[in-house]
């Protein structure tokens, strides 16, 4: 188990091509818990997250083997879903969260720090949360520790998810058939990577500031 976990982060196109000679359909299921744990864990922010809807959208185009009409929705159910698992945990643990300095890599001032950052911008942090790896694994957490309104997290946690999967998995098949793309796929999937975590670099700055 530890060693496909490696090969999933290490290459997702490849370990992809593999399980889909080997499993076939069984691949949809398989995506549908590696993102439903991504997000729906919050001890599980490592998985890929983008990498994968870029190579599951590559791999729709390239070879057909996945159908990205059938994929897409049920990723965005995937994604949905463990926002939700997510939120309810990090509601259930609020209390204990704020009656000690810190639970796991938690600290209480992190719950306050994001129900400000939620008052301050409104709840589309939730759809912008969703590009950055991590936080998206940590947001719908902290969203249910900081009694977040349920209905509206709900509402932009969809639209988030939507846009999240549909754009990403769009890319990679778009960009299927591009020669530059085929050649150089580790650094395209890092340069997403790096795009995505440019928000989080830019906050460090104006914090430090």
């Amino acid at each position: 188990m530890l060693q496909l976990l490696l090969d999933l982060l290490k290459d997702p196109l490849t370990f992809l091509s593999e399980f889909i000679a080997a499993h076939g359909a069984l691949t949809y299921g398989l995506l549908f818990l590696i993102v439903f744990v991504e997000t729906g864990l919050v001890v599980m922010p490592f998985l890929p997250g983008d990498s994968l809807l870029f190579s599951v959208g590559l791999l729709a185009a390239a070879s057909g083997e996945l159908s990205l009409g059938t994929v897409i929705p049920l990723l965005i159910g995937a994604a949905l879903l463990g926002d939700q698992v997510n939120y309810f945990i990090g509601k259930y643990f609020s209390n204990l969260i704020r009656e000690r300095e810190q639970v796991l890599f938690l600290k209480r001032e992190h719950i306050e720090e994001t129900e400000a950052f939620y008052a301050k911008y409104g709840p589309k942090t939730v759809i912008l949360a969703r590009f950055i790896p991590i936080v998206r694994t940590v947001a719908p957490f902290v969203a249910g520790a900081g009694r977040m309104s349920y209905p509206v997290y709900l509402l932009y946690g969809f639209l988030g998810a939507t846009l999240w999967v549909s754009s990403i998995s769009a890319a990679g098949y778009f960009l299927g058939d591009n020669e530059f793309v085929k050649a150089n796929f580790e650094k395209v999937v890092l340069g997403i990577v790096g795009v995505s975590v440019l928000p989080i670099v830019w906050g460090l700055i104006s914090k430090r500031k």
